[in-house]
């Protein structure tokens, strides 16, 4: 009944966001979605997806699973450019992928039957949950930009004088490094469902021989985050430094929207903020910064896996913070409350696995609390909060530190004990 009721919920929220995007004249995420069965595909995780569902399978059926996907793949291309269709963009890769998420799915209902269904079925859901997920966020931002007209960036700004503007600082230590430093950091920034498929992968590495899933990975996580998270944009709308305060992302774009062209160089002034108009363009996707929620998940997942994964997973952290700071994509109170957001989401997750006991749930409701109190205070006490940096600034990194030294606090215990290493039994002494 419970998984009934989520999917009946889900199915309700997709026909909703569809039938949002077409009243504002884009197609949803349904119809986008079935699009990419013929049509060259959008930028998006297709074989990333793929790999997701190929955990279920043996070795052999994975090698005839990606074959058949790349096979695929290779037929539309050629079609392409028999018919001369325009490939300038360089996308056309992911039908074959999706052709055979979706033949597994058929596969699993006609042939399979009991626990080999559901495990398959487990399988080609994990694997389209992370490709419809693109597709649904994608929609959600479109629509953040038509529905809210105007914007808090003045609020956030404001109180991140707190901080001492770390995004202006980031900007200026980027740009010094061009183009090495800006290259690697897009990269990293772009491909975070990458890195956070191969620490999937690691996590679910056993599920094809044991037939089942492990009760907790991180895909689990990164789906609430994607979940919850867009929907405090429609509450917070906020665009980020290089719109509200520089040229754009493209360089030139946001200057006639911006509220001064200042960043990276010269911080905005204290001042009594304002709601700030926007274009329709623009998602409004800052607060909380969903990239650092994902990032800090992958950091927290990669900790059980070997050196090179959890020093992978390290990297991925420091530089997509450096990332969204650099870029201008995000203010520094944004990296705060995304990573309030993804340790209050992981420990509920865990929570739901381990047991709703008393110290979950304080954590649960702490982090909770914390997470409001920065959004109360960056819309309501932004002056007082940049009229006492010293003050305020240090609160808010406490206030953060707080909620890790928690968590690390209330999910220790429920790590499993290491076992003991086995003793040799005593050898009976010669007569």
């Amino acid at each position: 009944m419970v998984w009934a009721a989520a999917g009946a919920a889900a199915l309700v929220f997709l026909v909703q966001l569809e039938i949002t995007a077409r009243h504002y004249g884009q197609p949803g995420p349904v119809t986008s979605q079935a699009a990419e069965l013929i049509l060259a595909p959008k930028p998006g995780p297709m074989y990333g997806g793929l790999a997701l569902t190929m955990v279920v399978l043996t070795w052999r059926h994975r090698f005839i699973a990606a074959a058949t996907a790349i096979t695929i793949d290779g037929v539309f291309v050629l079609v392409r450019l028999a018919i001369g269709a325009d490939m300038s963009d360089g996308h056309y890769f992911g039908n074959g992928a999706l052709w055979v998420m979706l033949g597994y799915a058929v596969l699993a209902v006609t042939r399979r039957a009991g626990p080999e269904r559901v495990l398959l079925l487990k399988g080609v859901g994990l694997g389209l949950l992370l490709v419809a997920g693109r597709k649904i966020g994608d929609t959600w931002l479109f629509v953040t930009a038509k529905a809210r007209p105007t914007v808090l960036d003045q609020y956030v700004a404001t109180a991140d004088h707190a901080l001492g503007n770390p995004s202006w600082l980031a900007g200026r230590l980027v740009a010094a490094t061009d183009p090495v430093g800006p290259r690697l950091l897009h990269l990293v920034y772009g491909q975070l469902a990458v890195a956070a498929v191969v620490v999937a992968l690691y996590q679910l590495r056993n599920v094809a021989a044991e037939r089942r899933f492990p009760r907790h990975h991180l895909v689990r996580t990164f789906l609430v985050i994607g979940l919850l998270g867009p929907g405090i944009y429609m509450i917070f709308p906020v665009v980020g430094p290089v719109f509200a305060y520089g040229p754009g992302a493209s360089g030139t774009g946001g200057v006639e929207w911006a509220a001064a062209n200042l960043w990276p160089h010269i911080p905005p002034p204290v001042a009594i903020p304002h709601p700030m108009p926007y274009d329709g363009i623009t998602p409004r996707n800052c607060m909380p910064s969903l990239h650092t929620a994902w990032a800090t998940a992958i950091f927290i997942h990669s900790r059980k896996g070997p050196r090179l994964l959890r020093h992978a997973g390290t990297f991925w952290l420091v530089a997509t913070l450096t990332a969204t700071l650099g870029f201008g994509y995000h203010y520094g109170a944004d990296l705060v409350a995304g990573v309030v957001f993804a340790l209050t989401i992981e420990a509920a997750l865990r929570s739901l696995d381990h047991g709703w006991d008393r110290r979950g749930i304080q954590f649960i409701v702490y982090g909770t609390t914390v997470f409001a109190a920065l959004l109360v205070a960056y819309r309501w006490l932004p002056v007082q909060l940049a009229g006492h940096p010293a003050v305020f600034g240090p609160l808010l990194l406490l206030a953060m530190t707080s909620v890790v030294y928690a968590y690390v606090r209330t999910t220790r215990p429920w790590e499993p004990a290491a076992a003991p290493a086995p003793q040799p039994e005593p050898q009976p002494e010669p007569a």
